[in-house]
């Protein structure tokens, strides 16, 4: 089974009103409002999952700060997982920073979605204000035993729209501040999992936690794929292809030419998924 850990979807409205959200959030401007910003909703993504091989799909939003904003996405998520239960895994989503957070966490796994995510703070890093912020969502995840996705980037090389300026000490930080929860960084963990090479306490820390590979063809050359096996467990790797900002093509190229097993490919692309979803 072919897993995609990370995708993004939106309802229609919200991609014919995008200049108009986009006037109102800040970080939506950031990364949408120029012209060739892809939006794309769930029938376009099941297309593309057919065309590609893509069993199922992780499914979510955009993390708004305006709760109106966030309910009707995340009803969109809920609504597209019951329309496709067999191919969509739905995960709730909404600002870090977002006092009624929690509550629409409960509210969506509820309703059926399976995880919150992807969580992001475009506009400052992860400081110990927004891990602080973050305490009672990650409490609700460890009750309910489902995945956290968190984005993070890489602070070193190039820039681009979104990049954050985390640093791997706050993403580390985040990550030894909920040791029981399951947490997910997306794009390799901007780095962090190199980490994972040093003998003391890193190994402990990174007990529950995993890396998605979303955006890695415009980050980093193939051979990420074996180094990053080799320091962290190549069960510890999940597919992910931030759609519709690229599709799953390029990532199975560049897997397939990575000098990783076909053991380990499986793993990747939908094993590890399977078991971290429980599917």
């Amino acid at each position: 089974m072919i897993i995609d850990f990370h995708t993004h979807i939106f309802p229609s409205a919200f991609r014919d009103e995008r200049l108009g959200l986009a006037s109102r959030e800040p970080a939506f401007q950031t990364l949408y409002s120029p012209p060739g910003a892809k939006l794309a909703g769930v029938e376009e993504l099941i297309r593309e999952m057919d065309k590609t091989g893509v069993e199922r799909s992780v499914i979510f939003g955009f993390p708004w700060e305006n709760p109106e904003h966030y309910r009707r996405h995340n009803d969109y998520i809920v609504e597209s997982v019951q329309i496709y239960p067999d191919r969509l895994t739905g995960f709730c989503c909404f600002s870090p920073r977002s006092p009624g957070g929690a509550r629409e966490a409960e509210r969506c796994l509820s309703q059926g979605l399976s995880g919150v995510g992807e969580l992001a703070v475009y506009g400052s890093g992860l400081t110990s204000e927004v891990v602080r912020a973050l305490e009672d969502v990650m409490t609700v995840c460890s009750r309910v035993n489902v995945p956290f996705l968190l984005h993070t980037n890489e602070p070193v090389g190039h820039e681009y729209l979104g990049k954050t300026p985390n640093t791997l000490r706050q993403i580390y930080d985040f990550v030894r501040t909920y040791p029981h929860n399951r947490i997910v960084l997306a794009h390799w963990g901007g780095g962090l999992l190199f980490y994972g090479l040093m003998k003391r306490e890193v190994k402990e820390v990174f007990r529950n936690v995993w890396f998605d590979t979303a955006a890695s063809p415009f980050l980093y050359t193939p051979d990420i794929y074996r180094v990053a096996g080799e320091i962290v467990g190549f069960d510890r790797i999940l597919f992910g292809t931030d759609y519709p900002i690229l599709g799953p093509g390029r990532y199975f190229h560049e897997m397939n030419s990575a000098g990783i097993s076909p053991r380990d490919r499986d793993k990747i692309t939908g094993l590890n998924a399977a078991a971290l979803l429980g599917l």
